[in-house]
């Protein structure tokens, strides 16, 4: 793999939370990153904060369910940069609460686009121009891919489908110099957390007590196990969802 500062990182969903907290990670360690976001107003944001950070950006408008815009946006990254090293795929939607026998198809179907399709997807582009020079991915599962929960039956069908896809592109790339892993996320402060809470304090309080750690983990500590993963000290570690979530499924 590359020195760390000639490394081109892609991350999905990085106009806010853990992708906006990962691309400023990858910039940190003096790497090129491509932030995409189905807002480019938002991708927009999170480079000028990489370029603040002295960061080489690339901002891209990407919805991750439609192939077109993934195409066009690894085709933009190898413009730009010639390469790709590195790739997150991050960008995912809660979708509605409610049970296996209420969810709606509309529901159904959109949450999986999102979660999973759109996971294959970025993995479908991404992986020829990573086998050029070699890298690694980590995708963004849940511990809602390593357990179920009741109420969000399409978002756990579609994190654990990540996990399996996640497995499977390792056995495929496990000798052609492409690790695939991925991240399995707790209860981390962000959008996406607000939104699941309606603003309702008990229900904020109700999280935090569910960790054993006391707390919610931020999105910092998520992207800092991404910026490892991809790391070369992690050149062992392919197949595996890494559990982020302060011992919540050790319980």
């Amino acid at each position: 793999m590359q020195p760390t500062n000639e490394r081109v990182a892609f991350i999905t969903g990085a106009g806010s939370g853990i992708g906006r907290a990962t691309a400023l990670a990858f910039a940190k360690t003096g790497a090129r990153v491509a932030i995409a976001d189905i807002s480019l107003a938002s991708a927009r944001e999170t480079a000028q904060l990489v370029e603040s950070a002295g960061g080489r950006p690339l901002a891209i408008a990407c919805d991750v369910s439609r192939e077109a815009d993934v195409r066009a946006a690894i085709d933009k990254i190898a413009a730009a940069f010639g390469r790709l090293d590195c790739a997150f795929n991050n960008a995912g939607i809660e979708g509605d609460q409610a049970s296996t026998d209420e969810c709606s198809e509309a529901n159904w179907d959109r949450v999986i686009a999102v979660d999973l399709k759109g996971t294959w997807l970025c993995m479908k582009h991404e992986i020829p121009l990573l086998l050029a020079g070699g890298g690694a991915i980590v995708n963004c599962a849940s511990i809602a891919g390593l357990v179920g929960f009741a109420g969000i039956p399409a978002y756990v069908a579609a994190k654990h489908g990540v996990v399996g896809l996640t497995k499977t592109a390792a056995l495929e790339l496990a000798k052609r110099n492409v690790r695939v892993n991925a991240v399995c996320p707790g209860v981390i402060q962000t959008p996406m957390i607000d939104r699941f809470a309606h603003g309702e304090a008990q229900v904020r309080q109700q999280l935090v007590a569910g960790e054993p750690v006391g707390r919610l983990g931020t999105p910092e500590e998520v992207a800092a196990s991404v910026v490892w993963l991809c790391s070369d000290q992690a050149s062992f570690i392919t197949g595996q969802a890494l559990a982020v979530d302060g011992g919540w499924v050790a319980q």
